[in-house]
């Protein structure tokens, strides 16, 4: 049994690395495919698992962009280290709205939210935003193409798209690459921030649901242990293909397929539950 448990978190790991970074919502695909092939688990672990295993996903971040986002690399001239802490500075300015709104938020999402009645409007909703977007995009500039352009403002207007991403479905990384695109981002450099407010996003909302889940007296054993490192573990090794390949598609096409993808999925999802459910 065991094993048959570690093959179902290999492959949440698999779904979590993909879709964390693709703008198709990996929340809203963690919750379809616990529809179909549940962990043997607790409701207590499963919640703090779906979120625990993006950790996975983040070092693939931090390795990636170590560099970049290392302010006292030594091969950094003084005004490439105070760029470097500028860049954090914006990022942590992007996080706060959805900081705060989610620990205020945290419990009656997951109450009223998490099921896939939500995931599937919401991946329709999101999915015709992105076609309107790109193609309201075909005859408007850029104005900024580097992530070291942004500015205060432009991060804050990003990080009050973040805070769309608490509805399951939504995609953090579709939210902010949407909204960071219409104030005038190229792909690429949405795409690059929103991986940056990955970090404190992810890591805060793994710490309060570990916080939780310890709090409300919960305790893990050496199977679930075991559960959460596969997941963790396959997560991080598929998010560092799926970074890569993205940074690479974003120079050259557009985001429309993506949203595609989610039209598509969310008829499929509605008319499965309508049908079957």
């Amino acid at each position: 049994m065991l094993i048959l448990e570690l093959l179902k978190s290999l492959l949440l790991g698999i779904v979590e690395g993909i879709t964390e970074w693709l703008p198709i919502s990996s929340t809203g695909h963690m919750i379809l495919l616990n529809e179909f092939l549940s962990l043997n688990v607790s409701p207590a672990f499963w919640e703090l698992f779906e979120v625990v295993i993006q950790l996975g996903a983040i070092f693939a971040v931090i390795v990636l962009f170590f560099h970049k986002l290392n302010p006292f690399a030594p091969s950094k001239s003084a005004a490439e280290k105070k760029g470097t802490w500028n860049l954090w500075l914006l990022v942590i300015l992007a996080v706060l709205p959805s900081a705060v709104i989610g620990l205020l938020l945290d419990d009656w999402l997951n109450e009223k939210l998490y099921n896939p009645w939500t995931v599937a409007v919401m991946l329709i909703v999101y999915g015709v935003a992105f076609l309107f977007i790109e193609k309201l995009r075909a005859n408007c500039s850029v104005r900024v193409d580097r992530v070291e352009q942004i500015g205060w403002r432009d991060a804050l207007l990003i990080g009050t798209f973040q805070v769309l991403a608490i509805i399951p479905g939504t995609s953090r990384s579709g939210s902010t690459i949407l909204g960071a695109m219409m104030f005038g981002l190229s792909r690429t450099a949405a795409a690059e921030f929103s991986f940056y407010l990955a970090i404190p996003t992810m890591a805060g909302a793994s710490l309060l649901k570990a916080a939780k889940f310890f709090l409300e007296g919960n305790t893990i054993g050496g199977t679930e242990w075991a559960i959460l490192l596969v997941g963790c573990l396959t997560a991080f090794a598929v998010s560092l293909l799926v970074i890569r390949y993205l940074m690479d598609y974003v120079r050259r096409h557009s985001f429309s397929v993506f949203g595609v993808y989610r039209i598509v999925l969310g008829f499929l999802v509605l008319g499965y539950f309508l049908l079957f459910r």
